[in-house]
């Protein structure tokens, strides 16, 4: 066993969302008269919590005001705690990733910026069965990746020590928050951002790939 602990970013890496965070943001904007944004503009939003998805999504001049923020990220939450799972699916190869390592003493975690309840539910759903060791999200009171407390408590959960744990991701974000945690990040390119392979940056393009690397 290669690692102790696998940490796996949510969106973007273990589940595909875009289109239920996208839609739901586009509600929030309509209902606004806001103009609305594509798929792959929201691409570039996602990762960084639900209020700042919102807060970039509204045209720039707008994006200063708070209370229009609060009014539109409350309109969006309405919407997509209604719609949370109308398209989100498993990436391929994810759910018999996790069965994997589980069987093999891996123990796993899921350390998300999605907010609190959403993360918990679609793990819940789209991965039953699977025992995670952790399943945080965005909560009051705890930093946002990626600041490394997320990582460290995962650990303290874990009983682990930093050279044991991995962190999965999809974007710099998550590579960041590996980084500062003290542990390794693998990212993957199936995700929300594009990052190339380097000396110190493993990229893998499917789940058989990076299931190489972790057993």
């Amino acid at each position: 066993m290669k690692y102790k602990v696998v940490i796996f970013d949510l969106d973007g890496t273990l589940i595909d969302s875009l289109e239920d965070l996208g839609t739901a943001v586009n509600h929030a904007l309509a209902a606004k008269g806001f103009p609305l944004h594509t798929l792959p503009e929201y691409r570039l939003m996602v990762g960084h919590g639900v209020r700042n998805l919102v807060k970039q999504a509204l045209p720039e001049p707008f994006q200063a005001n708070e209370s229009l923020v609060d009014e539109c990220l409350a309109l969006f939450k309405s919407y997509y705690t209604s719609h949370i799972d109308v398209h989100t699916r498993p990436y391929p190869g994810m759910v018999e990733l996790l069965g994997q390592l589980h069987r093999n003493g891996v123990l796993l975690a899921v350390a998300s910026n999605k907010f609190q309840s959403g993360t918990e539910y679609l793990v819940g759903k789209l991965f039953p069965g699977i025992p995670f060791v952790a399943i945080l999200g965005n909560r009051e009171g705890f930093p946002l990746k990626p600041d490394p407390e997320i990582v460290g408590e995962v650990l303290r959960k874990a009983g682990a020590a930093q050279a044991d744990a991995v962190l999965v991701g999809d974007s710099l974000t998550d590579m960041k928050t590996a980084a500062n945690g003290g542990i390794r990040g693998i990212a993957v390119s199936w995700g929300y951002r594009t990052l190339q392979a380097s000396d110190t940056l493993t990229v893998v393009s499917s789940a058989q790939e990076l299931e190489r690397i972790l057993v």
